[in-house]
């Protein structure tokens, strides 16, 4: 995971200028904490609810309420219109357990007489499900429900490099003394730095739910354990001379690229687009969009639970009046925040594509997405070498057309609709942020989470150079 100073103290939170109106977004998060890969089926838990409730607070506060500093042209601060919002989610125990519950609203009118709804008056968006990311929260193996040939085989690739290798042999005697420790999950042989992830995985969840694992299991080590998990997932999501590898980011630039165009084909009348996924997608994104250059390597490391994506469709005037500005009137922002966000903790604005500006004209995003967005059923299935299933049907007519492969294609073809179901295996969809409190209303819980312990740099300390000692018992 990536360190609790991913964003401050270096940059400031965005505040959007007094001059600009947004006119759309697309918000891609993950979601929120839950139970360890390695002891499936993954649960969502109640810190998860309360962790994704609290950042979709922050972005309704922000972009949708009727006081928001930031309001989107146009939107329905109380009363959901659901022609404005695009929400979906997977067939996933964790994902979908994402999605079910109350979103946005507060209160309605009914011949003159206010009415509140149930919940303190939040209100059910419909959420659209998809075949796509089935299970994938209860996958271990980064590629595992991909589906997608040649991004499978670039990955594997990373098992054959002299840096796995080397890494392999190095931190052996690291990961055995964790045996102890996690014996009951994984056997004497998968012990090691090739199953980096999981045993991170189950680590970190114990760290934040066991309260007897700090006693005796050190800063250091969990620090190590992220940095080596970070570095071992990062190589298997991107790799700069094999696209393919990043699949997961290429479908993930169409559905971005679609989200927004849709705000500029209805002229405003569809305005928020919100979407679940595995961090796979944002470690893949994060290599192709050339974010792995900003603030010192900063983005080389998985995302913390909750964490979000932001992309801000707007034009630099303050009011938008009877029409819908031109395209070349239009610009997009990036913002990203590590983990939950709320006002005391906000997103930031970062430069895409390498460049120093954080501000893009439409069209020169437009055209620097598409060098790597795979949009179309027909580019998915050329650049990943499918010829079976859904596949077969394509591949007809796709001879002797010239249909681009997007992760390889670095001329910047057109992209067709995100094709949900099909393309999206790694773009695990869910729904608004604000929905996963559900549990926590009803129930009147309330949620304790303990201290997170503080991390590294996600580049450094993989060669364990602070002590790392671990006396944890079983049981």
């Amino acid at each position: 995971m990536l360190s609790s100073t991913f964003l401050l103290p270096l940059l400031l939170p965005l505040t959007t200028s007094a001059a600009e109106t947004v006119l759309g977004l697309y918000i891609f998060s993950r979601h929120g904490d839950r139970t360890p890969k390695s002891i499936p089926p993954a649960r969502l838990t109640h810190l998860g609810y309360s962790q994704s409730f609290t950042s979709g607070t922050y972005f309704r506060n922000r972009y949708v309420a009727p006081d928001a500093p930031s309001r989107v042209a146009g939107v329905s601060g109380d009363l959901v219109e659901y022609a404005q919002i695009t929400a979906s989610a997977p067939l996933d125990t964790v994902l979908m357990g994402s999605a079910q519950g109350p979103t946005v609203g507060s209160e309605t009118l009914r011949d003159g007489r206010i009415v509140r709804a149930p919940l303190d008056g939040y209100q059910l968006i419909p959420i659209q499900t998809v075949t796509s990311g089935a299970g994938s929260e209860d996958t271990a193996w980064l590629q595992g429900s991909s589906n997608c040939a040649q991004a499978i085989v670039s990955s594997n690739e990373y098992f054959s490099s002299s840096d796995y290798s080397n890494l392999l042999a190095s931190t052996g005697d690291f990961y055995e003394s964790l045996t102890p420790l996690i014996n009951a999950t994984f056997d004497a042989e998968d012990i090691s730095y090739k199953n980096a992830y999981t045993i991170f995985d189950l680590l970190n969840v114990a760290s934040i739910h066991n309260a007897s694992i700090p006693n005796s299991f050190t800063n250091s080590t969990l620090s190590r354990l992220s940095n080596l998990a970070n570095h071992h997932e990062f190589n298997l999501a991107y790799n700069t001379s094999a696209p393919i590898r990043a699949v997961a980011g290429s479908t993930l630039a169409a559905q971005i690229l679609q989200g927004l165009n849709n705000t500029i084909a209805t002229q405003g009348k569809s305005k928020i687009t919100v979407e679940f996924g595995a961090y796979a997608s944002f470690l893949s994104f994060f290599g192709l969009a050339d974010l792995t250059t900003v603030a010192g390597g900063m983005f080389y490391g998985i995302p913390d639970y909750a964490s979000t994506m932001t992309f801000e469709l707007f034009t630099a005037t303050d009011t938008v009046e009877r029409s819908f500005p031109n395209v070349e009137d239009l610009q997009v922002r990036f913002l990203f925040h590590n983990g939950t966000t709320d006002e005391g903790s906000q997103p930031v604005a970062y430069p895409l594509f390498g460049q120093q500006a954080t501000e893009l004209n439409w069209r020169d995003f437009e055209a620097r997405m598409k060098r790597f967005a795979i949009g179309s059923q027909a580019q998915w299935c050329k650049a990943c070498g499918n010829s079976t299933g859904v596949c077969a049907s394509a591949a007809a007519s796709m001879e002797g057309a010239d249909v681009g492969d997007g992760a390889s294609n670095r001329e910047g073809r057109g992209v067709a609709g995100a094709v949900a179901g099909t393309i999206g295996a790694m773009v695990t969809l869910a729904v608004v942020l604000a929905v996963e409190g559900a549990v926590l209303l009803l129930a009147g819980l309330r949620v304790v989470r303990k201290n997170r312990w503080g991390r590294d740099d996600i580049r450094d300390g993989m060669d364990g150079s602070e002590s790392a000692t671990l006396s944890v018992r079983k049981g």
